[in-house]
C-alpha cells in the first residue's frame, strides 16, 4: 500500500510539470555542443570585465523576455517592415545595449563551433545565471533545450512588466499573472535591483514633481536632483539602484529601502505595504535567505512559457526569425 501511495505521488508530481518544461535538461548540449558551457563563460567573463554594467543589463533583458510570451528570446528580435517587435514598446527602449551585445557575441562563437544547435533563449538564460554569480550572486541550475519563439510583437508587452511608478497592488497583480507569489516578487525585484540601474527619466516625476515624495530621504533626494539635473538634454544619465554597493549582488539594496534610500517609487512602496515590508525586513536581515529564495525564483522564471519541439526554432541570428515571412 505504501509503495502504491509513493508511486501515485511520484506520478502526480511528474504529470503536474508542463510538457515543455519536462523536455529541458541540464546536459542538453553535452553531445551536440560540448563546449557550450566554456564558450558562454569565456565571453561572459570578458564582457563583464570590459563593461561592469553588463550583468544588470542582461538580468533585466532576461526578465523582460520571460515576462512576455515566455523565455523564448522574442525580446531580441528586431522590427521589420511588416512587424513591430517587442523592442518597440516604450518600456523596452531603455534596455541596455551591453545585454544584446553579450548574447550576440556568444551566438556568433557558438555558430562557428556548432552551427544551428544552440538557441538564443538558452544563451540568454545561461549568460544571465553566469553574470549573476560573477557579481557575487547565488548559483542556480539552468535547464536547457529551449527553442526560440516565432512571435515578437510590441502589443504583447503592456501589462506584463511592472513600471517604476507602479503601486504594490499593480506589481503583485503583474507577478501573479506569471504564477509568482508575493515573496517571489520581492526576491526577484531585489535581485534585479541590487545590481541594477535606472535612467533619470524614470524617476523624474518623483524628483522634480510639484510635491516631493516623503518616502525618499530628503538629503538623498537633493543629491539625486543634482545628479539628474540635465536628464532632459542627456537621456543617458543613470543612477545605480543600490547606492551602497553598486554592481555587487547582495542584500544592501534591501537595507537601503529601510533607510529611505529607494531610488524608484515602486521600490519604496515595498516598505509601505504589510504584504511586502515583512519580506523586505527578513531579507535585509538574512542575506543567505535572500540568496536561496532568489535562486529558486530564478529557476522558476527561467522555465516560464518555454518553447520546445516544433513550437519554436533555433535562430541563425538572434535578432531575426529564420523565415522572415
Amino acid at each position: 500500500m505504501a509503495f502504491l501511495l509513493l508511486f501515485f505521488l511520484f506520478f502526480t508530481s511528474l504529470s503536474s510539470i508542463p510538457r515543455s518544461e519536462s523536455k529541458l535538461t541540464l546536459d542538453y548540449y553535452a553531445k551536440t555542443c560540448p563546449r557550450f558551457d566554456s564558450i558562454v563563460q569565456e565571453i561572459v567573463h570578458s564582457k563583464q570585465t570590459q563593461s561592469p554594467t553588463t550583468a544588470a543589463a542582461t538580468l533585466r533583458l532576461f526578465f523582460h523576455d520571460c515576462a512576455v510570451d515566455g523565455c523564448d528570446a522574442s525580446v531580441l528580435v528586431r522590427s521589420s517592415a511588416t512587424n513591430k517587435a517587442e523592442r518597440e514598446n516604450d518600456i523596452n527602449h531603455s534596455l541596455a545595449g551591453d545585454s544584446f551585445d553579450v548574447v550576440s557575441r556568444i551566438k556568433t562563437a557558438l555558430e562557428l563551433e556548432c552551427p544551428g544547435i544552440v538557441s538564443c533563449s538558452d544563451i540568454l538564460a545561461m549568460a544571465t545565471r553566469n553574470l549573476i554569480t560573477m557579481t557575487g550572486g547565488p548559483h542556480y541550475k539552468v535547464r536547457l533545450g529551449r527553442k526560440d519563439g516565432l512571435v515578437s510583437q510590441a502589443s504583447h508587452v503592456e501589462g506584463h512588466i511592472s513600471r517604476a511608478n507602479h503601486s504594490v497592488n499593480q506589481m503583485i497583480a503583474t507577478f501573479q499573472s506569471m504564477g509568482f507569489t508575493v515573496q517571489e516578487m520581492v526576491a526577484l525585484t531585489a535581485g534585479g535591483h541590487t545590481i541594477g540601474f535606472s535612467h533619470c527619466s524614470e524617476l523624474s516625476t518623483r524628483l522634480f514633481g510639484i510635491k516631493p515624495d516623503p518616502a525618499l530621504n530628503p538629503k538623498f533626494a537633493e543629491a539625486l536632483k543634482r545628479h539628474c539635473a540635465n536628464y532632459t538634454t542627456d537621456p543617458n544619465i543613470a543612477v545605480f539602484l543600490d547606492v551602497v554597493s553598486p554592481g555587487r549582488f547582495d542584500n544592501n539594496f534591501l537595507k537601503n529601502l529601510q533607510k529611505g534610500l529607494g531610488i524608484l517609487a515602486s521600490d519604496s512602496a515595498l516598505m509601505k505595504d504589510p504584504r511586502t515590508v515583512t519580506i523586505v525586513d527578513k531579507y535585509a536581515k538574512d542575506n543567505s535567505l535572500f540568496f536561496s529564495d532568489f535562486a529558486r525564483a530564478m529557476e522558476k522564471l527561467s522555465v516560464l512559457g518555454v518553447k520546445t519541439g516544433h513550437k519554436g526554432e533555433v535562430r541563425k541570428r538572434c535578432d531575426l526569425f529564420n523565415n522572415l515571412n
